[in-house]
């Protein structure tokens, strides 16, 4: 049995009715799925097991509801495990990791930026990549697409 398998079997036991879905997607990386209010829990229990590297948040709208994707390694286990949270489309928050791995702050800061997900629990959850006064988050697929480019052109060549 493999590293992934372990680990599997490790959060089914802990996390028993509370994990979506897990899967082994190739050897040494494993996927889970969960909803939004587990995901302390889990990303606690990854970082007693050896998980010590948090590289990467994302987010996906879905239309329906948005997920927040983190890509969570162990290299001493030479593991990675992609924990997608589940977040209602009508109230995009999630708990803040960066209690768990300080890393996370400008990974989450960006998925606020563009999709707006609010990291609960963020020190210092603002636009990191846009600017301070824009009104939206240009990744979601409710984007008015044409307005606001205008508006960010404008705002380049000094126009207001």
């Amino acid at each position: 049995m493999g590293v992934e398998e372990e680990v599997k079997r490790d959060l089914e036991s802990r996390f028993a009715g509370q994990l979506k879905a897990s899967q082994v997607l190739r050897p040494r990386v494993l996927q889970v799925r969960i909803d939004r209010k587990d995901l302390l829990p889990v990303a606690k229990r990854l970082k007693e097991s050896g998980f010590e590297h948090l590289s990467c948040i994302s987010a996906v709208d879905w239309l329906t509801r948005y997920e927040s994707v983190c890509h969570i390694t162990s290299w001493s286990r030479n593991c990675l495990v992609e924990v997608i949270a589940e977040i209602p489309h009508d109230d995009p928050k999630l708990d803040s990791l960066f209690g768990v791995w300080p890393g996370a702050d400008y990974h989450e800061r960006e998925a606020w930026d563009l999709m707006g997900i609010t990291y609960t629990g963020h020190p210092n959850l603002e636009r990191i990549l846009l600017p301070a006064d824009f009104k939206y988050h240009p990744l979601r697929k409710d984007f008015p697409q044409e307005v606001d480019r205008q508006y960010v052109s404008r705002r380049k060549l000094g126009g207001g």
